[in-house]
């Protein structure tokens, strides 16, 4: 009996095994033995769950190891999601593709501004000539000069005021004699007073000698004389402007603020201010006003920060330490709660349609829309479209996704996100600009080209004087409106704000940054018979920290001047075609 279950169950297993090879045969496609022997031709091998996975050997799946399943001619093969790059790991070697994990972490941002040390105009006062008269003697006659409130400033013989002054000690002279004079001094002394002179002068007047027919003309605050209208002799009518006076102890920091940094920059937060006319001072103010008027052209609101100044003495003469509109600079760094962030070289196409590319594992890289937020120093905040722990190509990203505008091309589709960069109908996207537009591109790339040459001649102080025009170098391309730069030119806007660097390694981090959007922005613009030359450096890894291991610039003539290595291997790098 037992003999006979045993049997029973063993047939039972070969027909299911017949039944399972039956739909295998017909679920999977053939082996290779079979292929040939049916004359079939296979194209390739593929994984069945993760279609991506190709290779044209028999192997099995990099990512869940299963045997990859041969597709012969004339079939699709398992589908594949649209934008998949499957790289080899020799391309992968080459392109030096490096990958980053989607995180959470604090959003930090250093908001960089520049701007003038201005004075507070409401703290000026304008001293002018009360009655007619002339100046017999200057005692501050240059401008720049510190004086305090009653302090001397010029002796004035006015006939009129000569007058006046009589007739007010004969009325107190009068009153001591026992007159009821009373009204009659207060009369005068208020005459006195509207002819501009001070309380402490009239009190003086009665020691005054009778023959003394000057008054001095007394400053009416402390502060510093920035204008003198008159000279010693001159005669000066009443209301004539005589000096004007303004009062330097607190100094406005004043500066734009631009529209995108509105949620960055805030009444009251601290800023640190630098100034090349005093190296190594760092001042820190708040931020008091911000208008809300902004400048349409612009889009820019001034700002300011108020600062004390105080007196300093320098070879015996005392001066404010602060002096009225020197240049400065300033950055406030700000630092959100942790949100989900990734880096910023991740992010192609910011200004547009915004993609990252997501490894997939096994050499396989998924183009994906994302949804930005606001964008830190190194990182952008992301709202939408990855999700925390994903990982993502932080470096070799523009080449993937080069392959992925090809694989496009000949699928006879466009480019996923929106053609980034993409051409014109005449294949050149300047050719929709107009002649203004062009030449607002042009200057704009010669204003680079000056940066990087800066560079290679190791030039820190060039650099950072070209550093600080850079946002009106920027600013002027924000008039240009074809579609097809709109993309680069958002790349360009979010890196064209150069700062002030405190060594040349900082300077080229924040030129690596400028120059990778305005390569591209360089190679869509020029024609066929344009001068400018793309070249490639491959030994930046060790140039600053985080730099990728290749690096391109332009330049307008062939003579090679690498803004990376400068002077220690000038004619590095290779020019690209």
């Amino acid at each position: 009996m037992k003999t006979t279950k045993i049997i029973l169950l063993i047939a039972g297993i070969a027909v299911l095994a017949a039944a399972g090879g039956w739909f295998a045969a017909k679920r999977w496609p053939a082996s290779k033995a079979e292929a040939s022997s049916a004359g079939r031709k296979i194209l390739f091998y593929q994984s069945a769950m993760h279609p991506w996975i190709k290779s044209d050997k028999p192997g099995k799946c990099t990512i869940c190891g299963m045997d990859l399943v041969p597709v012969y001619e004339g079939e699709k093969g398992f589908e594949s999601g649209a934008g998949l790059v499957t790289l080899g790991s020799n391309s992968i070697s080459v392109l030096h593709v490096q990958s980053a994990e989607v995180r959470r972490a604090p959003l930090r941002r250093t908001v960089r501004v520049a701007g003038t040390i201005d004075d507070n105009d409401a703290r000026h006062r304008r001293l002018s000539a009360f009655v007619d008269g002339r100046i017999e003697k200057l005692f501050v006659n240059f401008t720049g000069a510190e004086v305090v409130a009653g302090q001397p400033l010029a002796v004035l013989y006015s006939p009129t005021l000569f007058v006046a002054e009589r007739e007010y000690l004969l009325l107190v002279r009068q009153a001591k004699e026992g007159a009821e004079t009373k009204p009659l001094v207060e009369a005068a002394a208020f005459k006195l007073r509207r002819m501009g002179l001070s309380d402490a002068q009239i009190a003086a007047l009665p020691a005054k000698s009778a023959a003394d027919y000057r008054t001095e003309i007394l400053a009416p605050m402390t502060g510093t004389v920035v204008t003198r209208e008159i000279y010693e002799g001159q005669y000066v009518k009443e209301g004539d402007r005589l000096f004007e006076i303004a009062d330097f102890a607190t100094m406005w920091f004043k500066f734009d603020l631009y529209e995108r940094d509105f949620a960055w920059v805030k009444l009251g937060q601290q800023l640190e201010i630098t100034t090349p006319a005093l190296p190594g001072l760092v001042l820190t103010g708040a931020v008091t006003f911000i208008d809300p008027n902004l400048n349409e052209m612009t889009r820019s609101a001034k700002a300011r920060v108020e600062l004390p100044n105080p007196l300093i003495e320098e070879n015996g003469t005392k001066r404010r330490q602060l002096r009225h509109r020197l240049y400065a600079e300033a950055s406030v760094k700000v630092e959100l709660p942790e949100t989900l962030v990734i880096p910023r070289a991740a992010v192609l196409s910011p200004g547009g349609d915004p993609v990252v590319y997501v490894d997939k594992g096994g050499g396989t890289y998924e183009q994906r829309k994302v949804k930005l937020g606001r964008a830190g120093d190194d990182v952008w905040e992301v709202l939408g479209g990855l999700a925390e722990g994903e990982s993502i190509v932080l470096n070799g990203n523009l080449l993937i996704d080069a392959q992925a505008q090809l694989n496009s091309s000949s699928a006879g589709a466009g480019h996923a996100h929106g053609e980034t960069g993409g051409a014109s109908a005449s294949g050149n996207p300047s050719a929709n600009l107009s002649e203004a537009e062009r030449a607002t591109v042009g200057a704009f790339l010669k204003f680079v080209a000056s940066v990087s040459d800066a560079l290679a001649a190791d030039d820190l102080a060039k650099f950072n004087e070209l550093a600080a025009g850079s946002h009106a170098a920027m600013e002027k391309l924000a008039g240009i409106r074809a579609d097809s730069l709109r993309a680069v030119l958002g790349r360009v806007q979010a890196a064209a704000h150069l700062s002030r660097a405190a060594d040349l390694p900082a300077a080229r981090k924040s030129f690596q940054a400028l120059s990778l959007p305005a390569v591209e922005l360089a190679r869509l613009t020029r024609g066929p018979e344009a001068s400018v030359r793309i070249f490639e450096c491959p030994m930046t890894k060790e140039v600053f920290a985080g730099a990728p291991a290749k690096a391109q610039w332009f330049q307008f003539d062939a003579s090679k001047r690498n803004p990376y290595m400068g002077k220690r291997m000038l004619d590095c790098g290779t020019e690209v075609k």
